[in-house]
């Protein structure tokens, strides 16, 4: 079974910078795009950036727009959360996805994904 192990995650002050990584525990897994969503206390999972990797696009949300960056090694299935400028707003659990279906839908809903990590918590203290 493959797992999806994220780290990065801690306590940081409003105006800090973290970087989240992700990585496969098997390589045999073929994806076609990686993600990463966020989910705070009482409020739905969300996305947060998306890469794929047959065209090297990358997608975010509006809100972390400008302040984060995604980038991965698909050989590797391994992804990256640059994460600058942080806000108290942007503590959550954050959770790294990949898709091994093609066409699998919109890089923006979970749906899309088949395989989740377990999250690392990331505390922006104000």
């Amino acid at each position: 079974q493959v797992q999806l192990v994220e780290s990065g995650g801690g306590l940081v002050q409003a105006g800090g910078s973290l970087r989240l990584s992700c990585a496969a525990s098997r390589r045999t897994l073929r994806s076609y795009a990686m993600g990463w969503f966020r989910q705070a206390p009482g409020k739905e999972r969300e996305f947060v950036a998306a890469i794929s990797w047959s065209s090297s696009s990358t997608y975010y949300a509006d809100s972390v727009k400008g302040r984060f960056t995604i980038s991965g090694d698909n050989a590797k299935n391994g992804v990256y959360l640059q994460m600058n400028s942080l806000k108290p707003e942007d503590t959550a659990v954050y959770y790294c996805a990949a898709d091994s279906r093609p066409y699998s839908g919109s890089y923006y809903y979970t749906s899309k994904y088949d395989y989740w990590g377990q999250g690392t918590q990331v505390t922006v203290s104000s």
